[in-house]
């Protein structure tokens, strides 16, 4: 898958947690169940409301958990929890970038990831436009002074989908098809942030984005992303 072997590395960056599951847990599964060694760096998480919920650190560190172990994740961090950093991430640009780059367990350097995923740039909340800036920075080529993934993917949420100016063409396709159910189990997991009826995160409207994205490559189901960089 993406030309990558068994026990190579990817790292996922997601700017809250849920944003992985959202935005690409079916290729995070896909990548675990072929042998890639998946960890998910999860920026932030602030106690506060929301629109119709609310958030907990504890109880989305628990969300988030149990959505790891259903898609397959072996390393998960949450970095950012109720601080100032947590509050506004976009404040503390240069942490950011650092956290990212060689700050903790699951940074680039320490992870050393041939495959990057990030939140894809355009999209409408400035938490994901800070991780998105920040990414970039971070994965830029470096020569041997610095890991430099050689794969860098960007991935849109089901709101971002539906709602995103500026974002590039999603060109790279994923067949997730026999993945969605792991991925309806990280969703489900994550009971505190869906949504009921008709909204971008109910279950089903997540799985007619997949479905609609699958219909474009003549497969029942996939998740799409931007390519930043494929060096092969």
């Amino acid at each position: 898958m993406f030309g990558l072997l068994p026990g190579d590395v990817a790292l996922v960056v997601a700017p809250h947690l849920d944003d992985e599951t959202l935005g690409a847990g079916g290729t995070i599964h896909r990548l675990a169940s072929c042998g890639v060694t998946v960890h998910v760096l999860a920026v932030c998480c602030r106690t506060g409301p929301m629109w119709a919920g609310h958030s907990d650190p504890g109880l989305r560190g628990k969300e988030f958990n149990a959505a790891c172990d259903a898609l397959g994740v072996a390393g998960r961090l949450l970095a950012w929890a109720d601080n100032d950093h947590a509050h506004s991430p976009a404040a503390h640009q240069r942490e950011l970038v650092t956290l990212i780059e060689s700050g903790t367990e699951l940074s680039l350097a320490a992870a050393r990831p041939t495959l990057l995923l990030t939140p894809a740039a355009g999209g409408f909340h400035q938490d994901h436009q800070a991780v998105h800036a920040a990414c970039f920075a971070a994965a830029r080529a470096g020569g041997e002074a610095k890991p430099t993934p050689r794969l860098v993917l960007g991935y849109m949420g089901p709101e971002e989908v539906a709602w995103n100016a500026a974002a590039g063409a999603p060109t790279v396709y994923v067949d997730t098809t026999a993945h969605w159910p792991a991925k309806e189990t990280a969703l489900t997991a994550y009971a505190s942030q869906l949504r009921e009826g008709t909204h971008p995160r109910s279950i089903p409207a997540i799985r007619a984005i997949d479905t609609a994205t699958g219909a474009a490559i003549g497969t029942a189901l996939a998740e799409r992303f931007i390519p930043y960089r494929l060096a092969y």
